[in-house]
């Protein structure tokens, strides 16, 4: 196994193989039988560009020849930083056949990001586009090479400059190795197939090592709970080395059922929405944010949206009121909030499900063997239906971040569960409820305030589109609360307006906002989060220019 990755116990890993969870097959063998299985059928279709199953077997075997015919070999870890294109997942699949790691990094990463990565992992490889809008990756990606002695190999996307090797070129260029060259790399399934990325919002993020073993029953299970089948359709605007439009279900659990992949190079509306009429998309994937910019677009019903049947939110939650002017504009897809992390454990809202588990719930676990305790301060679990952090542990969740000994003491408890640093509570059904993060709650002279419980009440207020509330410095009390909004088009909101509207709702008088941002557009985190760190930059400098 790779030096840095914590496996997990023995008594788990048998009991999670004698069960079915792990098949002990690496990714490159679950696939081999996808690829021939499915062979004739559209796999992947990027703009004009379309594969078939059979396509991408024969490309990926030729791709990973070239690869290793360069020198990279089982375990190399590879930083790939590419947008919405084809060649990702041809990449990402090649790899796979040599048994090189890829981490999950994201076309906006830029120096810190990378070089960090490069750094903790000793990566061998980065793969870039010559640029992405101003941003030239080149001479950031040299420089991160000459920093660093473990990484060899420059390859992008575009016209390669000095040192640098073309990844069209390794795609087109026929092999000189022989196919058996793959067939003799020996692949164990319980070392990393990917690097996931931990979603935190402040630092760099730390690398979660995602097994074959365990990533594979991941997408297998998440899948059916999708209601995943041949004549399924996925449309990819999210960034796709995110953890959920790879693998949950994502690229891997269509790939896995024989469904097809359609890529957006946008998020944009009038991107989007064609995109689903022309290829009859079954399934959406978004963030909150990116949910609220499409029904509040007026593409939505400019477009056939009637082949749609599941709207698939991750990342935060998702207010009822959204779910249900979703369901309103598209009267045939069934929203389906899942709460998860890269770092494993996955929650989903089954169709079958009552109204209120649907609408009020992220639902429940996708595997039997998946546990959940909700503990309070104390370590100790708070009775049914209190608020405590989620922590887990199950066939499909680390048991330690790559190489962070000592930040996985704290991260996780004395027996395995990892602390996930979210908060929960219980629902009747027994279905689960977020109720915010740990540190996203508002200190108001020691009184405690749910951001996401003010956020819930402001949103149903006829003139906020979108809202996020942040906690900002106060030399009295701490900490005071600002609700930055987002209005909808052509309607105003004044603090005063707010405060009363609010104050209808019969809270207690310290959870009412004493600041109001109005802002045309959130910042957004990589993983497509708001950024309340940089809201609160923002609102500061507002507050400066105030006084």
């Amino acid at each position: 196994m790779l030096p840095g990755v914590v496996p997990f116990p023995p008594e788990f890993a048998a009991r999670y193989r004698a069960k079915g969870y792990w098949r002990d097959r690496s990714l490159r063998d679950e696939f081999a039988e996808v690829w021939t299985r499915f062979a004739d059928r559209v796999a992947l279709i990027d703009d004009a560009r379309r594969y078939t199953y059979a396509d991408i077997d024969r490309i990926t075997d030729n791709l990973a020849l070239n690869l290793l015919a360069l020198g990279l070999k089982p375990l190399d870890r590879i930083v790939p930083t590419l947008p919405n294109v084809a060649e990702f997942v041809l990449l990402y699949f090649a790899l796979q056949k040599l048994g090189c790691i890829p981490i999950a990094a994201l076309v906006t990463h830029r120096y810190s990001e990378i070089s960090q990565f490069v750094q903790i992992a000793q990566a061998t490889t980065c793969v870039y586009p010559e640029r992405h809008g101003d941003f030239a990756f080149g001479p950031v990606i040299k420089r991160i090479a000459d920093e660093n002695p473990c990484l060899k190999l420059r390859l992008v996307l575009g016209r390669p400059g000095s040192g640098e090797v073309s990844l069209t070129e390794l795609i087109e260029t026929p092999a000189t190795l022989p196919k058996s060259r793959l067939g003799g790399i020996k692949l164990d399934p319980t070392d990393p197939c990917i690097f996931q990325l931990s979603g935190g919002t402040t630092g760099i993020p730390k690398l979660i090592p995602r097994t074959h073993n365990d990533y594979a029953y991941n997408s297998r299970t998440a899948a059916q709970v999708c209601e995943i089948g041949t004549e399924s359709v996925l449309l990819l605007a999210l960034p796709i080395a995110h953890n959920l439009p790879l693998a949950c279900p994502g690229i891997q659990g269509f790939f896995f059922n024989g469904g097809m992949v359609v890529l957006s190079p946008t998020t944009k509306p009038e991107d989007v929405f064609p995109l689903v009429a022309k290829h009859r998309v079954t399934h959406l994937k978004v963030v909150p944010a990116l949910l609220v910019r499409l029904i509040n677009s007026p593409e939505v019903s400019r477009h056939d949206t009637s082949s749609v049947r599941f709207v698939q939110s991750g990342g935060q939650r998702l207010q009822p009121e959204v779910r249900l002017k979703t369901r309103e504009l598209i009267p045939t897809a069934f929203v389906q909030e899942n709460f998860g992390m890269s770092e494993g454990m996955l929650f989903f809202v089954r169709r079958d499900d009552p109204e209120d588990v649907r609408l009020a719930t992220v639902g429940r676990p996708i595997s039997p063997d998946d546990e959940v305790r909700l503990l309070g301060d104390d370590d100790n679990e708070v009775p049914f239906g209190a608020v405590g952090e989620l922590c887990a542990r199950g066939p499909y969740t680390l048991r330690g971040y790559y190489g962070a000994a000592e930040h996985n003491k704290k991260a996780f408890t004395s027996d395995g569960f990892y602390r996930s640093g979210d908060l929960m509570r219980q629902h009747p059904s027994g279905a689960y409820m977020v109720e915010g993060r740990k540190k996203d709650l508002i200190n108001r002279g020691g009184e405690k305030i749910s951001a996401e419980e003010i956020e819930n009440l402001i949103l149903q207020h006829p003139a906020v589109q979108n809202v996020a509330c942040i906690a900002v410095p106060d030399p009295a009390l701490g900490e005071r609360m600002c609700a930055c909004v987002i209005p909808h088009r052509g309607k105003s909101l004044t603090l005063d307006e707010l405060v009363s509207f609010l104050a209808a709702k019969e809270i207690a008088r310290f959870k009412l906002p004493e600041r109001l941002a109005i802002l045309s557009e959130f910042p957004l985190s990589t993983f497509g989060k708001v950024s309340k760190k940089t809201l609160l930059e923002i609102v500061s400098k507002q507050l400066a220019t105030a006084r």
